[in-house]
């Protein structure tokens, strides 16, 4: 299983990308952990300066804006 980090303090886009993580991951029939990674602290740790953000497994693969479930499909693949 995978495991899908959205990181962000809480706003609004922060939010909404976690939305867009669930329907990706439903429109794929896959199981994954997503985890809402909220300690500014550890969204450093990552090397994010803009959020939200989105990582695979640990991979940072999307920085500073809310994903389409489409892109976030393609970055799950």
């Amino acid at each position: 299983m995978i495991t899908i980090q959205v990181l962000g303090t809480g706003c609004k886009k922060c939010v909404s990308l976690k939305e867009n993580v669930e329907a990706a991951v439903a429109e794929l029939g896959i199981e994954a952990n997503i985890v809402k990674v909220d300690d500014i602290n550890d969204i450093v740790q990552f090397g994010v300066m803009s959020t939200p953000a989105l990582a695979v497994d640990g991979e940072v693969k999307i920085v500073g804006k809310v994903a389409t479930p489409e892109e976030i499909k393609a970055a799950i693949a």
